[in-house]
Parts: C-alpha cells; sequence; structure tokens
C-alpha cells in the first residue's frame, strides 16, 4: 500500500525536486500556450470540440470498432492477442520471447507496458527490457518509475542527469545535454541493431483500414518497430478511432498538448505484417477498461489520449511530483484511474489530492470532465467508508443536523461567538496545517436587519 499522504509530505519539503518541477512544468505550459494562441482561440475549440465528439462516439461502440480493427489486421498478417488482464499480456509478450530466443526485448515509451509492469516481468522471465526513450532510459538507470506521462524524467535535472550517467555508465562528468543524449545513443544503437524483438505502445488505432499509429520526437520507436525480426505493439482497448479522416485532429491536438510542438517530429502508420515483411504482433489490452466503460458516470476517462497536461497545470502535481501518486498515472487523470483500475481501498487519497480548480479540465485537449470526475471519486470513498474517521462523521452529521434547522443554525451561531477565542487555536484535522478564522462578531442577519432601520 503506497501512502500518498506520507509521500507528500516528504516531497514538499524537498526544494530541489520543487524547483525542477516548476520550471518544466511552466516551460510545458508555455510553449504549449504559444502554439495554441498561433493556432487561434477559435480553432483550438472547435478541435476539442470535434475530438471530445470523436471519442465519445468511439466508446459508446468500442466493441464494433475494436472488432473491425481486429478483423482488418488479421487481413493484414498482424496477430490479434486479446488480453483481459496485465499477467495475460506478459505472459502472451514472454512466451514469444522465448519462442523467438530472444535474451533482451527493446521497448519504445509507452505507459502501457508500464501499467502491465512488463519490465519487472521479463527480468524475472530472465529476458531484459531495455527502454530506447532518452526519459525511459534515464528513469531506468535509475531504477524508478516515469514521474510523468511524456516526460518520464521531468522531476530530474541535467545535473542529476549527469550524476546518474556518470555513476551508472562509467562516463565522466557531464551536464552538457547534447553529449548526454549522443552518450544514451551510442549506448542504445548496437541493441537496435541485435534485437529480435522490439516493444511498442500505440496512440491511436484506425478501425476502418486496420493502421497503427505511434507518435513520437526522437525515432527510437521507428526503430524498436522495423529493425528487430519481430514487433510486439501493446495497446490499451480505448485507443481504437473509427477513421483515417479523424486522425489529423488529433496529430494536432496532441503535440500541442504535451509538448508545445505543433507537430511531432515521426508519426508512423503501421498497416500490418504483409507490406513490412516482419512478424507484427497487437495485444489489445482490456485490464479494467471494460469495467470502467459500463460505468455511464466514469467512462469518459476512457476519452484520455495520454498528452500529461492535465498533470502540468496541475497545482498539486507541480509541487509533489509524479511518484507521489504511487503508481503509472500520476495528476487529475492519474487520480481517477488509479481508484478505478487498481480499487477505491488502494487509491482512496488521489481524488482529494485535488483543489477542484478546474485548470485540468480546461486544459485536457478531449475535453474530460476532470474535476468532476474527482469530487465524484471523493463521494464514492466516503461512502464506501475507507476514510472515514470517528472524529469527522461525527463532526458532519452535527453540521448536517445543525444546517437543515434554521432554529439550531441560529443557536450554534450564537454559541460560537460566546466561545472564548482560545478554543479555536486547536481543532484535530485542521489547526495542524492553517489556523481556524475568528468567528465574526456579527451575524449575515444581524447586519441585514440593521440595514434595515
Amino acid at each position: 500500500m503506497h501512502d500518498f499522504k506520507q509521500a507528500a509530505h516528504d516531497n514538499l519539503t524537498n526544494t530541489h525536486l520543487r524547483q525542477t518541477l516548476r520550471k518544466s512544468t511552466r516551460t510545458s505550459l508555455l510553449k504549449r500556450s504559444q502554439v495554441v494562441q498561433e493556432l487561434g482561440e477559435d480553432t483550438w475549440q472547435q478541435l476539442r470540440r470535434r475530438a471530445h465528439q470523436i471519442k465519445k462516439e468511439t466508446i459508446a461502440h468500442l466493441d464494433e470498432y475494436l472488432e473491425q480493427l481486429e478483423a482488418h489486421l488479421t487481413e493484414q498478417g498482424v496477430q490479434v492477442f486479446w488480453a483481459e488482464t496485465a499477467a495475460e499480456a506478459n505472459d502472451y509478450i514472454i512466451q514469444l520471447a522465448k519462442r523467438e530466443g530472444a535474451s533482451f526485448v527493446v521497448k519504445s515509451k509507452s505507459m502501457t507496458t508500464e501499467e502491465i509492469d512488463l519490465n519487472p516481468a521479463l527480468q524475472a522471465a530472465g529476458i531484459n527490457p531495455i527502454e530506447t526513450d532518452l526519459g525511459e532510459y534515464i528513469v531506468q538507470l535509475a531504477g524508478e518509475r516515469p514521474s510523468h506521462i511524456t516526460a518520464p524524467a521531468l522531476h530530474k535535472s541535467r545535473e542529476d542527469i549527469a550524476r546518474l550517467f556518470q555513476e551508472k555508465l562509467g562516463i565522466d562528468y557531464t551536464d552538457n545535454p547534447q553529449e548526454l543524449t549522443k552518450i544514451a545513443r551510442q549506448k542504445l544503437r548496437q541493441k537496435f541493431l541485435t534485437a529480435k524483438i522490439g516493444v511498442s505502445g500505440v496512440n491511436f488505432a484506425i478501425a476502418e483500414n486496420g493502421t497503427l499509429v505511434v507518435i513520437e520526437n526522437e525515432a527510437n520507436a521507428r526503430l524498436c518497430m522495423t529493425l528487430p525480426d519481430v514487433h510486439v505493439a501493446v495497446m490499451g482497448i480505448e485507443k481504437v478511432i473509427p477513421k483515417l479522416e479523424h486522425l489529423p485532429t488529433f496529430l494536432r491536438l496532441l503535440p500541442r498538448s504535451a509538448t508545445g510542438q505543433k507537430f511531432t517530429s515521426y508519426v508512423s502508420l503501421i498497416r500490418g505484417a504483409q507490406s513490412s515483411g516482419k512478424a507484427v504482433h497487437l495485444v489489445l489490452l482490456d485490464n479494467g477498461r471494460s469495467e470502467m466503460l459500463a460505468d455511464p458516470r466514469f467512462h469518459q476517462a476512457l476519452y484520455c489520449i495520454r498528452c500529461g497536461a492535465c498533470l502540468n497545470t496541475c497545482p498539486v502535481y507541480q509541487r509533489v511530483g509524479g511518484h507521489t501518486y504511487g503508481w503509472v498515472y500520476p495528476g487529475p487523470i492519474g487520480a481517477i484511474l488509479t481508484p478505478k483500475y487498481q480499487g477505491l481501498t488502494q487509491g482512496k487519497d488521489l481524488p482529494f489530492a485535488s483543489s477542484l480548480c478546474g485548470s485540468c479540465t480546461d486544459i485536457c485537449p478531449v475535453q474530460i470532465d476532470l474535476h468532476h470526475l474527482l469530487l465524484w471519486l471523493r463521494q464514492a470513498v466516503v461512502s464506501s467508508g475507507s476514510d472515514r474517521h470517528l472524529i469527522e462523521a461525527v463532526a458532519m452529521k452535527f453540521w448536517t443536523i445543525t444546517m437543515i434547522s434554521p432554529l439550531l443554525y441560529r443557536l450554534a451561531s450564537r454559541l460560537v461567538r460566546w466561545l472564548p477565542q482560545r478554543a479555536f487555536h486547536y481543532i484535530p484535522g485542521w489547526t495542524e496545517t492553517r489556523d481556524f478564522p475568528s468567528p465574526a462578531p456579527k451575524t449575515f442577519r444581524e447586519i441585514w436587519n440593521e440595514s434595515l432601520k
């Protein structure tokens, strides 16, 4: 069990981490703002509305689009495997690697493979997973999870990375970004050339023609998909979209929201195994998505395109970082997905890790109503009783009775003003972190009556 409150407390006292997070998220938000302004606010909002409608239609008929996707992929020679759980997905990939005699696999960035803990599963089977995205490579060297959806090493400064490379790779210290990138490239190049299996994620899958779309900036994903003899793509079932004509909408929204770019450096469209001559496998992962799909209130969380913009704008994430959330998905979207995928007991604190300011909803490129989903999750946590304390329960019950009775409300207002001020110096659960405001000398009703005289 991950203690979010303790982790948040520890990270709030980490000045270096907070400075790094502040710099990184502000830079991301500034770049995003610039490219959105260049596009124009009206155009941007039209794109958001169109993307929302596309995802709404897709999720409403997800079974039909997935069957259509599978049919086209099978025609093109792709082997499609439906994985209900993370364990099934991992077992399929491990058995495939063993059949191919692979001692290691090269991987491009994929939050879905992080979700299923593919790397630990491969290692337990004696197969070495090698992350080839620079950010993922950095956190793998550090023995950490990614702290951000699109920028895995966002929590590290270049000095942190320089010391990490010096320790793990045995090189002379340098904090020059170009030199560090060159070193990583040299270490990984031979792995690409000798790998038997490459593993990638999938950003979008086109139902009408069986095209898999992978978006990136470093070309490592393209190398993972083309150099090894076998390409394994791992995709959450919600990543499908109906038609190829829908793709440009998301190609305009995702880079601007994720990295502040007008367009990513590489967009790969994969049309099966027949054209490439390679073996292509697609693992379609459920892992709790069907349960969320059946929930009329929360199924819109499946609209998410994993841009990470809600993390950058969230005042909580900006201060505590991604690792505080305890699982793969941090920030506002993580505070929704973790309780839904892992259970309320596991993620009971996360819905409360929000100011409910609505900034996440405002910035979401597919218009997910994030802050209301968090509010509804809070209700679910409280209703389940998993986070209720006796003092709080008694206090809220008393408050409810008082607020629905005019007589009790007036009596309580007078009582509060009669109490000595020192009675408010210590209120459990409140005054440890903030001051309780002094009661007003007069009630609103008294002021109102005086004004009428």
